[in-house]
């Protein structure tokens, strides 16, 4: 087995609690140009923020090697900036590397040793490690245990691609091959696609990563890759626990209620072709949806997806999962959780509403995912035509009455798709206040909002479809708004019953200070067969007195 990685808290003297697991197994040989020596790994180090999971660090990767003569490398880039959207592009430049003092822990199994994931564990929250890992990222010690920060940790393995010295992470691999047309899986798939990305994994869900659940020994897909492997985090404090006030959850399987969304399986198993397809069903609210004609090569797999709108109340919802064709699915079992997000919005504000103990809050941050990435097989025919003689004596010379015959075979190849989503948000004050100018404006008085977004890429996708705005008089809690859709892609706030003209506004308390006034709002539920999208915004006007400044009090004539 290989080595699965959770790094999650720590507790030292300056150790860091590891969330980090890890797996795989055997490992094919490599042919002539396409090979790699057990060993010639790393790992890259990312200092990222610990609630927002901002980087907050260039990325080091560090080796037990001296890769000097790596021809091709992406760039220090982090599954963050992947996951995020950034697109990946290999460089001939002189890939850079450091040598740690304490040497690094075997990381990626071959199949013939097993990696011992308490040593990687036990390495990563290390306290000369971490101050090492600090002090070379531009932190001390103190200030990067904390609780502030956390170490995001990706294995990188040193191949030989196409004849070519490349060096690349587990998201690397997977976004590269969907770049070659799953090239990189027909040379190195049982490395690029089981031993790399199964080297490290999250045991639970952290920074808007889920915890693999899947196999720990399979070959697996280039979407499962950049959704969950790959990647082991280190936290220096124990998280707090998180409110249940229903905000809106980020988890693979939560949904809101009256939206269009996916849900998909990975199928594995078999060789399975034209000839002997694979079958899935979706059970869901007493409806079949059926994905048939299914393929993919020898320790292949396929996410599987169905489209699906979800009811207009709040519940959980049973998805059955049945596959046929002599093949399995990670999940046969989903429970969806459907909830309804207008339950929360701001009470009606009154004119002796009073907080003299206020402080401007920090604004916070949801999981943020801009871009998804798949792959799909497909098959097509090779033909090879052979004569296949058959002489017969026709009473005077031997005859060939022979025929031709296709002994040709079914090939694969891996069609990718992507789809990435951009969002911005523009307060503006509200049309019926007086005094406004530009974006100043006297508390008392309301705002309007509005969210454009657009959605581009070769995949199936939906637009957005939901947002949540939150606001400073509330420390971005207790209430919120929730947008509805106005066009596609667009979405404002609802009529706000509190107000006059039933207008799409949030009234500012008139209590509120001087300054700037900053709405924070999460946009989400633009589904791909990946996953949800979804986008972190802000936007704010400056406060500049109150609605009392606009009265005029006078004797009576």
């Amino acid at each position: 087995m290989m080595a699965a990685f959770c790094l999650n808290s720590v507790a030292f003297a300056s150790s860091g609690d590891p969330n980090i697991d890890h797996g795989g197994s055997g490992l094919e040989g490599g042919q002539a140009e396409n090979f790699w020596y057990s060993g010639d790994e790393g790992v890259r180090v990312t200092v990222v923020d610990s609630r927002t999971g901002e980087i907050k660090s260039q990325s080091i990767d560090y080796t037990n090697k001296h890769p000097d003569d790596i021809a091709v490398h992406f760039g220090k880039v982090s599954k963050s900036e992947y996951i995020a959207g950034k697109a990946i592009s290999p460089s001939t430049a002189k890939y850079k590397y450091k040598n740690p003092a304490q040497p690094l822990p075997l990381i990626v199994s071959n199949g013939n040793y097993t990696t011992d994931i308490e040593k990687i564990r036990s390495y990563f929250t290390d306290e000369k490690v971490v101050e090492a890992v600090a002090e070379q990222a531009g932190f001390t010690l103190k200030k990067i245990t904390d609780g502030d920060y956390k170490l995001m940790i990706e294995p990188i393995i040193y191949v030989t691609y196409n004849g070519v010295r490349t060096a690349m992470t587990a998201t690397e691999a997977a976004l590269y091959n969907m770049q070659t047309g799953g090239d990189l899986t027909s040379k190195l798939g049982m490395l690029t696609h089981k031993n790399l990305p199964l080297a490290m994994f999250l045991e639970k869900d952290d920074l808007g990563y889920s915890a693999w659940t899947g196999s720990k020994t399979a070959f697996t897909t280039d979407s499962n890759i950049i959704k969950y492997l790959g990647v082991g985090i280190v936290s220096f404090k124990e998280d707090p626990p998180e409110e249940d006030d229903d905000k809106p959850s980020s988890g693979e399987f939560d949904y809101r209620v009256d939206t269009d969304v996916y849900t998909s399986v990975t199928v594995s198993g078999g060789k399975h072709t034209p000839d002997n397809p694979v079958t899935v069903r979706f059970y869901i609210k007493n409806k079949v949806y059926t994905v048939g004609n299914i393929v993919y090569p020898e320790d292949g797999s396929q996410l599987v997806w169905v489209k699906w709108h979800t009811p207009n109340t709040e519940q959980t919802v049973n998805i059955r999962v049945s596959v046929s064709g002599g093949a399995h699915a990670d999940k046969t079992n989903i429970t969806a959780n459907v909830v309804d997000l207008n339950k929360n919005p701001p009470p009606d504000p009154t004119a002796d509403d009073r907080n003299d103990s206020f402080r401007t809050p920090s604004v916070p941050s949801m999981p943020q995912r801009t871009s998804s990435a798949w792959s799909v097989w497909s098959a097509y025919w090779q033909a090879k035509w052979v004569w296949h003689s058959s002489w017969r004596w026709n009473g005077r010379r031997w005859v060939d009455n022979g025929r031709w015959v296709d002994e040709g075979e079914w090939k694969f190849r891996s069609n990718s798709y992507r789809v990435s989503l951009s969002a911005n948000m523009q307060i503006t004050c509200d049309d019926k206040n007086p005094t406004a100018s530009g974006k100043t404006m006297k508390s008392g008085y309301g705002i309007n909002e509005k969210v454009t977004a657009s959605v581009s890429g070769n995949g199936e996708h939906t637009a957005l479809q939901n947002a949540v705005a939150y606001f400073p008089e509330f420390y971005y809690s207790s209430y919120w708004r929730l947008l509805e859709s106005t066009s596609t892609n667009s979405l404002e706030f609802r009529k706000n019953k509190y107000s006059t003209y039933n207008n799409r506004t949030h009234f500012t308390p008139v209590w509120y200070p001087d300054g700037g006034y900053k709405v924070y709002t999460w946009a989400m539920d633009c589904w791909t067969p990946a996953g949800m999208l979804s986008m972190n915004l802000t936007d704010s006007v400056t406060i500049k007195g109150n609605v009392f400044d606009d009265w005029h009090i006078a004797p009576a004539n």
